[in-house]
């Protein structure tokens, strides 16, 4: 039997203790997250970043380094030891779960050495704009990893392998520094007026020591590791073709066919679609825009438009390279891109997501168990009776009811694979009500419940396949067969 309704799960949440055991954690979860439908799970940057076993891990120091040499304070990272990481990794593909690994290459931080560099101020506002005369920085740029010793490789990095710094030591002045002789890469966003930029020390992709250094580490990263694919993290910051070619390198040695999501964080649509194309759809992108319409509708006070929850977002114009999402460690409460979907929203968001045809689903570790540090509760009944219902129900033919602005609906006919699939789903952000949908010929002549117990009342279908689904104020109902 197939099963169409491939599921996501990004594994960590960036509030979570610091106490080197979620690999552990991950590997004892294993069988549940199978168990829950999950195929591909998201894990954290691995390496060992600045902050030592306190780093999340987007302040990376050395690639190389995942949790077993002592750097920056500790041997293991926040998430625990290279052994832990390799075990965590064979106990879910023994569930026959893929694992994607979260890949950081737009910056370095946490450099051994200084060096003095000349350099242009750029105005971090506009960073078309030179706001300076070439001069004298210190920048904190080489990095040779004494505590790896040349351990897997023995490349050193120098200020000739970045674009730029933030910081002048000498100075002790924050700003957007550009190496004197390097240009900010042309194919990236362009906001900011260039946003290749972001943090640190800004990797040069255009360096072919880089290049290809990066390539070996991807290549040792795949032979050590056994990974299924990427995450790949500010990816509007790294020139588009960098990926395409780093990948077809990577797929050919491994002869795997590596799934890659990337982080490209923006709302307009257009953006996102471009990079698409200029691609070559090499690389599915997470679906920003959804998020922000799911973010907007749970602020809205019952005033958001539900027919236009889909509007202008990539799993509307690009499906099958669109990865929906709910939240995620960026969006938390006290994050830079702080965009929280509001609880009592969560049922509408995750089912916006979970129960279509469109768009592959990635559900967020900080909605099925919690953030604590910031009193956020655990959705995992939610969340469990969701994915029974997309594994289970959410199959055949789709039918949207999108005509009302309160109230909208859609209808899965079920098909001849799945035993009783087929589900109405009804929605509204305000007042409650009904709508009058046809159910197909599956589920004619049949009675309905909701599966999600907002209604108590069961739904009659007619032997055309006509009912009329009910649903609670600011509420969501799943309507199902019942087995007589």
């Amino acid at each position: 039997m197939s099963n169409p309704n491939e599921t996501m799960i990004q594994f960590f949440e960036w509030y979570l203790p610091a106490d080197c055991s979620l690999w552990n954690k991950t590997a004892m979860e294993a069988e549940y997250l199978s168990d829950l439908g999950i195929n591909y799970i998201w894990l954290p940057p691995a390496y060992k970043g600045i902050g030592g076993n306190a780093e999340v891990g987007y302040g990376v120091y050395d690639l190389y380094d995942l949790g077993e040499f002592d750097q920056k304070g500790s041997v293991k990272t926040k998430y625990g030891s290279k052994e832990e990481y390799i075990n965590c990794i064979k106990a879910l593909k023994q569930y026959r779960i893929k694992v994607l690994a979260d890949i950081v290459f737009n910056q370095k931080m946490g450099a051994d050495e200084s060096e003095k560099v000349i350099a242009i101020e750029d105005n971090p506002i506009n960073r078309n704009q030179a706001i300076s005369e070439p001069h004298e920085i210190t920048a904190w740029t080489k990095f040779t990893f004494p505590g790896r010793n040349n351990t897997y490789s023995d490349f050193k990095w120098n200020w000739t392998h970045f674009h730029g710094v933030d910081w002048d030591e000498s100075q002790k002045k924050s700003s957007v520094f550009r190496f004197y002789g390097k240009h900010w890469d042309e194919s990236v966003d362009k906001e900011k007026g260039n946003f290749d930029y972001l943090m640190g020390c800004d990797v040069d992709l255009n360096n072919v020591d880089v290049v290809e250094e990066l390539t070996n580490w991807g290549k040792w990263y795949l032979q050590t590791t056994n990974v299924d694919g990427f995450r790949i993290d500010a990816i509007k910051h790294i020139r588009a073709s960098f990926f395409v070619d780093w990948l077809k390198d990577l797929s050919e040695f491994s002869q795997k066919n590596l799934f890659t999501v990337g982080e490209y964080w923006s709302s307009n649509v257009y953006s996102l679609k471009s990079y698409l194309e200029e691609t070559n759809n090499a690389i599915s992108l997470f679906d920003v825009p959804l998020h922000y319409n799911l973010f907007n509708a749970s602020h809205s006070n019952g005033h958001f438009d539900m027919r236009t929850i889909f509007s202008n977002t990539l799993v509307s114009v690009a499906p099958e390279r669109a990865v929906t999402f709910v939240d995620n460690h960026d969006t938390e409460p006290g994050q830079s891109l702080e965009s929280w979907v509001s609880d009592w929203f969560k049922p509408h968001a995750y089912s916006l997501i979970l129960l279509r045809k469109e768009g592959l689903p990635c559900i967020f570790y900080g909605d099925l168990y919690g953030i604590p540090t910031k009193q956020i509760s655990a959705k995992k009944e939610l969340l469990e009776k969701l994915l029974y219902a997309r594994n289970h129900f959410a199959y055949g033919t789709q039918t949207d009811y999108f005509n009302d602005p309160n109230i909208i609906g859609w209808v899965r006919e079920g098909d001849s694979e799945h035993y009783m699939s087929g589900m109405v789903v009804i929605m509204t952000v305000s007042t409650g009500g009904c709508l009058q949908m046809n159910v197909g010929k599956r589920l004619a002549n049949s009675v309905l419940y909701d599966y999600l117990g907002n209604m108590q009342e069961p739904v009659y279908v007619d032997q055309d396949g006509n009912g009329i689904f009910y649903v609670k104020d600011g509420s969501v109902s799943v309507w199902v067969k019942k087995d007589l």
